[in-house]
């Protein structure tokens, strides 16, 4: 599709059509544990592509499907009437009935391929498909495991945090992701705040990981929500795999994995101006919420969610944030705020200025945190893997972004 930039030149972009639905999950029951499964689907994951086919996995709290979804050709029997018989004559029997197939246009179609199940005692949060292409890991609150996308019946366990006793339990794994490039390495994030990293070559249980990376211990004192704020909600490697990025509900926090035991080499305050309000958060469950983050093909800009139906994008080198309101409307021109620093620097302490005016709304108002409507929330977001195109879910409805030439994402198809 061939659209106008702001200098009247002609660019090209992508045009997204409706393909296809269909019900990957359906509410269950667990008789065991007396409770029930619902069909709502926590992630999904797509596997290397083969041929003509898509292949992907989509997991509820339970059970995890792998599917197909491919182009077929639906053939359907018409009925005939044949009155005339092979030489001329009439046929001896009226208005015979011959059925005979005739072929339809090619449809999309969804067909299951295999179920992995009764391997994770508690709820999925997560799934990642290795970089080899024939493995995978799912997650669940104490568990990692590993499958083959294969064998549906045969799975290892590679990481095991439950205690003797749940009274000792310390801490649940919160998001577990492979490495882009290393097919032995791993990770997973915690509710303490660590992320931890694994290699599948030094022992086939990983309990005890290579390397841990965690912010340095904050000197103010400890209240009651700095645990639930510390929580890292989503964690992935960046596409080189250098890069670590974590967000948890105040925070975007990057590491360099080349910079062996220092901190974060950046850290972004998203939600900074809540801190005040946790209680209020608390309180009507807000401080749970999972944001989850992405970043850029070359790792230079990282996508988050937040209230207010705004998605927030953090250019890294540029030291910007970027904040778009999700609208089905045309939309408002998004605000810019330059921040004046170096990697490894509180963002949130830096002084910013507006370079674009924000259009009548769609910023979380870092000065006045009493106008975020927190039911307009923005938890879902995906970056492209080749091109500058993201996905935000927002409410019910999906957005994609794409970029033109220098300017920010800020151009939508609905």
């Amino acid at each position: 599709m061939e659209t106008r930039d702001q200098t009247g030149s002609a660019t090209t972009q992508p045009e997204y059509r409706f393909l296809t639905e269909f019900q990957s999950h359906e509410s269950e029951f667990d008789y065991l544990k007396s409770q029930e499964i619902e069909e709502k689907i926590n992630q999904i994951a797509w596997c290397k592509r083969v041929n003509d086919s898509l292949l992907l996995l989509s997991t509820n709290d339970k059970t995890i499907k792998l599917w197909k979804v491919h182009e077929k050709t639906v053939r359907v029997a018409a009925l005939l009437n044949v009155e005339v018989g092979r030489y001329g004559g009439r046929m001896p029997v009226p208005q015979l009935r011959i059925p005979s197939l005739v072929k339809r246009e090619a449809q999309t179609i969804a067909s299951p391929r295999r179920v992995f199940a009764n391997a994770n005692a508690y709820h999925i949060n997560s799934i990642s498909v290795n970089s080899d292409g024939s493995t995978f890991l799912s997650a669940d609150d104490l568990r990692v495991n590993i499958w083959d996308l294969e064998h549906a019946k045969l799975s290892f366990n590679i990481v095991d945090m439950k205690p003797p006793t749940l009274e000792e339990l310390t801490e649940v794994i919160t998001a577990a992701t492979f490495h882009p490039q290393h097919a032995h390495v791993f990770m997973f994030s915690s509710s303490r705040g660590s992320i931890k990293l694994g290699d599948m070559r030094e022992a086939a249980l990983c309990d005890h990981h290579t390397r841990q990376l965690h912010d340095e211990p904050d000197l103010t004192p400890k209240t009651y929500f700095s645990e639930l704020i510390a929580t890292v909600t989503d964690v992935e490697f960046s596409h080189d795999g250098r890069y670590v990025i974590a967000r948890d509900y105040l925070s975007v926090k990057i590491w360099d994995l080349a910079m062996e035991g220092r901190g974060p080499v950046n850290v972004v305050q998203v939600h900074e101006q809540l801190r005040p309000k946790l209680n209020e958060l608390f309180d009507s469950e807000c401080i749970f919420d999972r944001f989850r983050v992405s970043s850029s093909r070359d790792g230079r800009q990282v996508l988050t969610g937040s209230y207010n139906n705004c998605c927030k994008f953090y250019d890294t080198v540029a030291s910007t944030e970027t904040t778009i309101e999700l609208s089905k409307a045309r939309p408002k021109p998004s605000i810019i705020r330059k921040v004046n620093c170096s990697p490894g620097q509180d963002l949130s302490a830096m002084a910013t200025t507006e370079d674009e005016d924000d259009g009548g709304g769609g910023d979380m108002g870092v000065s006045d945190s009493s106008l975020i409507d927190y039911g307009r929330k923005v938890l879902h977001c995906s970056w492209h893997p080749h091109e500058d195109i993201v996905a935000v879910a927002g409410l019910n409805d999906l957005f994609i972004y794409s970029k033109q030439n220098n300017s920010p994402l800020s151009s939508i198809y609905n």
